[in-house]
């Protein structure tokens, strides 16, 4: 058996290990410390809990689902089962994401901190006055042997010509609408744009998207990208990508948005607009600046393999060291960084088999390399693409858009990546997530029971597609 670690920084200060930040990673942190036997200070002066369970992954993805419910009543591929039409009571739907995330909030957060006499919660903004030291909003100043900065990242806008005059939504306002609107531009084709550009075109909503990239989600896989515009337009967003955001405007009756879509102009007149260009780090105002913690060229704390800043009593985590800004990733980093900070630094910061997700629908998931990347790599790729229509749950659902593509290296057959487009596609990706960390094979995965009749089994059928003709194949075929 593997003996726990031994806290080495007991002692020197009025705490142990001391978070800066509130959210998934610092709790996280806490908690880790508070398992090795540390006494634990914790300084937030906002809403305990980070952007996740606050105003990220928990409101939407319960909005997105109630948008989903909407658009089935209207929209589904079974005959004999009647469709109905109405419009969504949309404060009810706000008021119900926003028990489910009062909820949360209380049982993953408050109700956890008392189940950890170690760790002493300071409501109040923390700085950095040294390496050792955090200063409160009171005036209170708390030592400890080690701090770690978990401060989070906020939304970002870039510098388009009157937009900031002219005022616009970001996520958390968006979910948080009186009302929703006629209208709306989406600006920003990645991951939370799409997620509620769809929501609210779902709940009846004129929306239009504009990306700067030559794809949305521009990060993925070439052809899941492309493909999900399709589908999108296919629900009535307008879709635009290519795209300079030239000047919004705001008059008595909304938005002028101006914008070119390649070379041709355009002009959008739309009641709000939805910013979603991605997020900065929350490190202005802390003092890291006084206690020789080098920030990177967005604003993000600059961390090493072991997630220890350029001042060695300082570790960060979390969204404030830049991307990927993934809850799970935090939440991952800040145990890591606590353990490191206490124990030495045995542990890497390893992101190596990282799954994403889209919550569109159908969903994005991914993990490993695209083809491209792997031969960027030097890697010479294998290549499976199974359409959905291969899929016997997909069939039995109605809903065959999308595909799974697998990625292997050529020489030794093992699986170095997995991009899928599917309905409920999220439940998908951990397989070949475990088959990436695990280094395991093309056979593995086809040698492996798979249920019928479930996604999963799309799995099998990709890795099997490497070297059959799965349309040959009978159900449950080996």
């Amino acid at each position: 058996m593997t003996q726990a670690p031994s806290v080495i920084t007991r002692g020197g200060g009025e705490f142990d290990f001391l978070v800066v930040g509130g959210g998934s990673a610092g709790f996280a942190a806490a908690i880790r410390a508070a398992d090795l036997g540390a006494r634990v200070a914790m300084a937030e002066n906002g809403t305990l809990g980070g952007t996740c369970v606050n105003v990220g992954c928990v409101p939407s993805k319960t909005l997105i689902r109630a948008a989903e419910a909407q658009h089935r009543r209207v929209h589904h591929a079974f005959r004999g089962i009647p469709a109905t039409d109405g419009q969504p009571d949309w404060p009810t739907v706000r008021a119900e994401k926003d028990a489910l995330v009062a909820e949360l909030r209380q049982t993953k957060y408050w109700n956890v901190l008392r189940a950890y006499p170690s760790i002493t919660l300071f409501q109040e903004r923390g700085t950095f006055s040294s390496a050792r030291e955090v200063r409160l909003a009171s005036g209170r100043t708390l030592t400890a042997g080690k701090i770690v900065a978990t401060t989070g990242a906020s939304p970002w806008a870039p510098p388009i010509a009157g937009l900031a005059e002219a005022g616009y939504l970001d996520n958390a306002s968006a979910m948080a609408l009186e009302r929703i609107p006629q209208s709306l531009v989406v600006i920003g084709g990645s991951a939370v744009g799409l997620e509620l550009a769809q929501m609210f075109a779902r709940l009846g909503v004129r929306v239009t998207v504009l990306e700067a990239l030559p794809r949305v989600v521009a990060a993925e896989d070439a052809d899941i990208g492309n493909a999900l515009a399709d589908y999108l337009r296919s629900e009535g967003l307008d879709v635009y990508t290519d795209v300079r955001v030239d000047r919004v405007t705001r008059g008595s009756d909304g938005y002028e948005v101006q914008y070119h879509a390649g070379s041709a102009e355009r002009i959008a007149r739309v009641e709000r607009v939805l910013v979603a260009t991605g997020r900065r780090a929350n490190t202005a105002g802390f003092g890291l600046d006084k206690i020789g913690v080098t920030l990177g060229k967005k604003g993000e704390i600059v961390v090493d393999e072991f997630l220890q800043t350029t001042n060695p009593n300082v570790y960060a985590a979390g969204d404030v060291i830049g991307d990927p800004m993934f809850v799970y990733v935090a939440a991952y980093a800040g145990a890591l960084a606590a353990e490191n900070a206490l124990t030495g630094n045995a542990r890497r910061y390893d992101l190596s088999a990282l799954p994403k997700v889209t919550f569109t629908d159908p969903a994005v998931s991914s993990v490993g390399l695209t083809e491209d990347e792997a031969r960027a790599q030097g890697i010479e790729p294998l290549v499976s693409k199974l359409p959905l229509e291969h899929v016997p749950r997909a069939l039995a659902a109605h809903d065959t858009r999308g595909f799974i593509k697998l990625v292997a290296d050529a020489a030794t057959k093992k699986i170095i990546g997995a991009h899928i487009l599917a309905a409920e596609g999220e439940e998908m990706v951990t397989e070949p997530a475990l088959a990436i960390k695990l280094g395991l094979m093309i056979e593995d995965v086809t040698s492996t029971f798979h249920p019928y009749l479930t996604l999963s089994e799309g799995m099998k059928l990709a890795a099997q597609a490497f070297t059959k003709d799965v349309a040959t194949l009978s159900c449950c075929a080996a």
